[in-house]
């Protein structure tokens, strides 16, 4: 039986050539989907699918709400929307109050995932510019998920990575490289 259900990954400053970098790594056979909770440009609604998609061998989709997730596809929250994970493994999407001035928030996607996923899931941050994620990724800890982030000294800003850090046990400090290794090796 497969240890994990899926993947979940929050970024934002520096970020980008880090998740193309993941994302162009996996094989076509990855066997979870890979859930990413990006910060973004609210008022550019295209073009940033298309821009991870020219990397990845597999697909990359904005969820809509109620989405069904599926294994081997990427997900990107959709600009300006919050991203859930719900039970029934969907995803339910929210406009509601920016959370750490950001919209779609890291944390409250991790948060939904530790409720959904517990121990069968795996929280990544990279790097950003401010705390969003970190008590989210603290939550997916809390309820036995494997987290990981992006070792400070290598991220553009390592703001996020450092709060998670400093107010949670992290299980992997890892390179972009090591991160790519431990998902490859799913």
């Amino acid at each position: 039986m497969q240890k994990y259900k899926a993947v979940i990954i929050g970024g934002s400053a520096g970020s980008f050539q880090v998740i193309t970098k993941i994302l162009s790594s996996l094989p076509k056979n990855f066997p979870l989907p890979v859930i990413l909770c990006l910060h973004r440009l609210k008022h550019v609604k295209s073009g940033f699918v298309e821009a991870l998609s020219i990397k990845s061998s597999l697909p990359i989709y904005e969820p809509n709400d109620k989405d069904h997730i599926k294994p081997g596809n990427i997900y990107l929250a959709p600009a300006n929307y919050h991203l859930f994970i719900e039970l029934g493994n969907r995803f339910a999407l929210s406009t509601e109050d920016q959370v750490n001035h950001s919209r779609p928030s890291i944390d409250l996607t991790f948060f939904t995932a530790a409720s959904v996923y517990r121990e069968k899931a795996i929280g990544i941050i990279l790097s950003g510019a401010n705390k969003d994620g970190a008590h989210g990724l603290k939550k997916m800890g809390e309820k036995g998920a494997t987290t990981i982030v992006q070792n400070p000294e290598e991220c553009q800003v390592a703001t996020m990575t450092k709060a998670a850090m400093e107010i949670s046990k992290i299980d992997h400090v890892f390179s972009t490289n090591e991160i790519i290794n431990f998902l490859k090796g799913l």
